[in-house]
């Protein structure tokens, strides 16, 4: 026997009782009416027959002369057996509510007459009771009974909307549409200071059909609209005052946590929320279509305000949350992106169980989606998104937790199935060795740096770890798995940028990471013991590229690259421990190592430079042996032993001021660098338009030369 779906068992478990309460009311009214046909069928009278037992002619009792002198009648149409059964079906069952209704009417008068006093009551305080109205079973039966479900059928509101002639008692004509002015709008803006549904209804189809107007795909809709003006006045109509009137029919419930929640028992609240899931298309098809921060703004503060009705339509909810996301994840303006961020930073926090994993799952996915072209321009958007989605893990840590560590074990699997790539070796390091994964690594440690820090764990209060601490040692196993995937020099810029993710990730968390190894490594590489090759390339662009080309391989400029990267990351490795007691202890190995270097190595610039980082670690290393002679507690003591100039700066100590002096000089030559890069860009921008002008002139003077 087959597995049953997982689809199968939410039907079954969600909308098939639902469904079989259908089909055998609708079974029940069916043999009604067929019941009713057979027994009107029986009572008809038969043709009338002649005396010899045939069946009587259409003109036999009428000459033909007379026939001819009443002239002629265009005869009607004639309907489809379907369409004459519908209208009998009609027809019949008006009849019988009509008859049910005069039942109805005639008991009641029998019920004034025999109580009055009960009558009396009903009609002070159940007046619709007594105006009883005939009505069909069906009509009550709703499709909308599972309404805090997934649902994947949007209504079609516009279908039983009618249009604003309709609404002031006039019949539109059929194939006109009614053209959106200014005037209309002005009107509109008039009746929302006293609003109703069906005010609101209108207001909010016209604008879909003035939001789809450039759509060939799109619905034909009653509105049309021509002018700019109407629809900018529209829009800020739907989008400022349509909000502010919905509140007013359907008043929000807040608890003391500032939660808001839709009234169940408010008699408009079906309706409105039946209005804004038709609106919701317009939403997403303005937050495609995002231009600039003010709309962006406008458009997410209406959302905003009635955001509250979108969380009973989990599929609706997604849909406007990932529109936000995908503008939050490739805007190239700074300001939309905090306004973006702004918005799922307010309803991730206001509404938690039933957004916060949503915005979360999405944020990381769209920001791995939009990081794949990683280059100078791109870099500073992709690290604010970077960082304000580690904000969003902050709100609930233990969500984040389960969501991080689905994540990581991802990457994890990744990292081993592209280790045991036996069948294409080749090949299998390109599922790690890309800007995504790299960004991903990346991702996670300034999560875990933002939420894991002992410093703010202290500030805030806190009286239990965070739970995302548990995933500091397997994100460090896969980063430094990541790195030793392949070692080789053309790999390198890859390996500087894992390498400053976990010095990062050591620096906030207080864990050590033994990442000196891994630098060392690049000194016994063929690129820094080899004598280079002089070159006419340009230096490599360390923090923006994670390979380089084989034309830089071996060459005098990718060489000067990587010691000056293995000087500062070095330097920086290091002054997270200047302060530290044990640092003379720790700074041993890699003194003797470089040392053993310099004998070894030719370069004189390097060694040079080399020497002046090994004479301010002694330095540093004679600074804080000098501040812990005078100590008297022993490495058992861990709580002494982490308070140890615990006043001090690191700034201060000998390695921290070379550290901040080699940052300063790094900074000054990233500046140089993308000046440079802007003068050449321009420089090419203008060549490029200079040679299209000199085409466009070569055209003409050729279309002059024929006409000639």
């Amino acid at each position: 026997m087959a597995k049953t779906s997982k689809q199968t068992k939410k039907f079954q478990s969600k909308h098939l009782k639902h469904t079989i309460e259908h089909r055998k009311k609708v079974q029940d009214h069916n043999k009604k009416i067929g019941a009713r046909k057979k027994s009107k069928s029986g009572d008809k009278p038969a043709p009338p027959k002649r005396a010899d037992g045939k069946a009587k002619e259409v003109f036999e009792d009428m000459p033909v002369d007379d026939f001819f002198e009443g002239g002629f009648e265009i005869p009607k149409e004639k309907k489809s057996k379907k369409k004459k059964e519908v209208v009998e079906e009609e027809e019949e069952s008006s009849s019988e509510e009509e008859e049910d209704e005069e039942a109805m009417k005639e008991s009641m008068k029998k019920l004034e007459e025999q109580d009055p006093e009960f009558y009396k009551y009903l009609k002070e305080n159940d007046n619709d009771l007594l105006d009883f109205e005939g009505v069909n079973p069906l009509d009550a039966i709703s499709d909308d009974e599972g309404e805090g479900e997934d649902e994947d059928d949007d209504e079609d509101v516009e279908k039983e909307v009618p249009s604003d002639a309709e609404s002031e008692g006039e019949e539109p004509k059929a194939s006109s549409k009614i053209e959106i002015t200014t005037q209309l709008i002005k009107k509109w803006n008039e009746q929302l200071n006293k609003p109703s549904p069906k005010i609101i209804r209108n207001i909010v189809i016209a604008f879909k059909a003035a939001v789809n107007m450039q759509n060939s795909d799109s619905e034909d809709y009653k509105f049309s609209i021509t002018d700019p003006k109407a629809f900018t006045d529209l829009m800020m109509l739907v989008l400022k005052k349509v909000p502010t009137a919905i509140q007013k029919l359907v008043k929000y419930k807040t608890n003391p946590q500032g939660v808001r929640t839709v009234p169940q028992k408010n008699q408009f609240a079906t309706q409105i929320a039946s209005i804004l899931k038709s609106h919701a298309s317009s939403y997403i098809t303005l937050l495609n279509d995002i231009t600039n921060t003010e709309t962006a703004a406008l458009i997410l503060a209406s959302i905003y305000e009635v955001f509250p009705f979108y969380l009973s339509h989990r599929r609706l909810l997604k849909q406007i949350l990932n529109s936000v996301v995908n503008v939050w994840a490739t805007t190239s303006d700074i300001q939309t992106q905090i306004a973006t961020f702004a918005f799922m930073n307010k309803v991730a926090r206001e509404f938690p169980k039933s957004v916060l994993e949503t915005v979360l799952k999405l944020t990381y996915s769209s920001l791995l989606q939009n990081c794949r072209k990683t280059n100078v321009h791109s870099m500073s958007q992709i690290n604010f998104c970077k960082n304000s989605a580690a904000e969003l893990f902050g709100i609930d840590e233990t969500l984040s937790y389960q969501v991080g560590f689905e994540y990581v074990r991802q990457l994890a699997i990744h990292l081993r199935n592209s280790i045991n790539a036996t069948s294409n070796a080749k090949e299998g390091y390109k599922t790690i060795y890309n800007w995504q994964y790299c960004h991903s690594l990346d991702f996670w440690s300034r999560v875990l740096s933002q939420h894991c820090n002992p410093e703010k764990e202290v500030l805030n209060h806190k009286s239990k770890e965070s739970p995302l601490r548990q995933l500091i040692y397997p994100l460090v196993q896969v980063t430094l798995g990541a790195i030793r995937l392949i070692p080789t020099a053309q790999f390198f810029p890859l390996r500087f940028y894992l390498i400053r993710s976990l010095i990062r990730l050591s620096q906030s968390t207080g864990v050590f990471i033994p990442l000196f190894p891994l630098l060392s490594e690049i000194l016994s590489s063929t690129a820094i013991t080899k004598a280079p090759k002089a070159s006419s390339l340009q230096a490599v662009d360390f923090d923006h590229n994670i390979k380089v080309t084989q034309a830089y391989l071996g060459t005098r400029v990718f060489q000067d690259g990587l010691c000056e990267q293995f000087i500062e990351l070095t330097g920086d490795f290091f002054a997270l421990y200047a302060k530290n007691i044990a640092f003379p202890e720790l700074v041993t190995p890699a003194v003797l190592s470089l040392r053993r270097f310099i004998k070894k190595s030719k370069n004189v610039k390097f060694n040079k430079q080399l020497q002046q980082l090994i004479e301010k670690l002694n330095a540093n290393s004679t600074f804080i042996l000098a501040k812990r002679s005078n100590v008297e507690y022993g490495p058992s003591n861990k709580t002494e032993v982490s308070l140890f100039l615990n006043d001090l700066d690191w700034e201060k100590t000998p390695l921290g001021q070379y550290v901040v002096v080699q940052r300063k000089l790094k900074e000054e030559k990233l500046r140089m660098l993308r000046e440079a890069q802007e003068e050449e860009e321009k420089a090419a921008a203008e060549k490029k338009k200079k040679e299209e002008e000199d085409e466009d002139h070569i055209d003409m003077e050729g279309e002059g030369n024929e006409s000639e």
